[in-house]
């Protein structure tokens, strides 16, 4: 186990371990170095322990606590960072390349610009740092990002009317999977489930683990059960409610009734029949 500070950098929003200080709280505003730029950043936990196979090592310090005109400096670097984009679009069309410029960063000391942009195949963008290091007088670093980092940073409104879950308050991205939306009982278009990014929709996740618990209690469709009106199969499951539908013979025809879950039981010497015929004895 190792002590860290975590630090909440700028605009994705994601918390890095940094080495631990004990001169810094929750919520304040130091300068440190994110790998690519300089900048101001908040302190999102103080201290915590955590499993060294968590850490990637060297851990790096915290350079000093902001101060006002580190933070003066971060507000001119963001509107400077406006005009650098405007620039940056206007050479990339002029050259004609198949990119999409998502932000600019400026380092506080001024010592480069981060250029971050979304592709779908590689770009040879040699003649684009020539152009804008003569347009910016400063060091160029050009860094490709996927789609999700891009919703990340900007933001959008997603389906439900809200801003975007990873732009307002996840600080990483949620391991989401198909089967969810299964479980749930979601329609499986791209169009419902996907959110800005095109990605599963991270929210997907957040209900799973009640769903996955309810259905450990739900029979499976197509599986025979005991009602209290005789034997049937199930059609259909209402998760949240915990009702079961179960089609059910009467002669020659058959109706659907649907009864709350504890109301039925599993036959399980049909559905196992296999499994529970007697073996022969010779």
């Amino acid at each position: 186990m190792q002590k860290v500070t975590g630090i909440c950098l700028p605009k994705l929003n994601k918390v890095y371990f940094y080495k631990y200080n004990n001169n810094y709280n929750k919520g304040d505003k130091v300068v440190v170095d994110s790998s690519e730029t300089l900048v101001v950043a908040t302190v999102d936990f103080a201290c915590k322990e955590v499993e060294d196979s968590c850490i990637i090592t060297p851990l790096k310090e915290i350079i000093r606590k902001a101060t006002e005109a580190d933070l003066k400096k971060s507000e001119e670097n963001a509107k400077k960072a406006i005009d650098a984009i405007k620039i940056t679009q206007k050479h990339v069309r002029s050259l004609k390349l198949d990119m999409k410029v998502v932000d600019v960063t400026y380092s506080l000391d001024d010592s480069k610009v981060l250029i971050e942009f979304t592709a779908e195949d590689r770009v040879d963008f040699r003649d684009l740092l020539k152009l804008l290091a003569n347009s910016l007088k400063t060091r160029i670093e050009l860094k490709q990002i996927g789609q999700r980092d891009e919703v990340k940073i900007k933001g959008g409104i997603g389906p439900c009317g809200e801003m975007c879950c990873c732009k307002r308050f996840l600080k990483d991205f949620e391991h989401v999977t198909i089967k969810m939306a299964k479980n749930q009982g979601l329609s499986l278009s791209p169009t419902k489930i996907s959110g800005l990014c095109g990605r599963l929709m991270c929210c997907l996740g957040y209900e799973n683990p009640v769903y996955e618990e309810v259905i450990k209690s739900m029979p499976k469709i197509n599986s025979k059960v005991i009602t209290p009106v005789g034997e049937g199969v199930v059609v259909y499951n209402d998760i949240l409610g915990k009702n079961v539908s179960v089609k059910i013979s009467k002669g020659d025809d058959f109706e659907i009734v649907t009864y709350p879950v504890q109301e039925i039981s599993q036959n399980k010497e049909k559905n196992d029949g296999i499994q529970n015929k007697p073996k022969k004895v010779h």
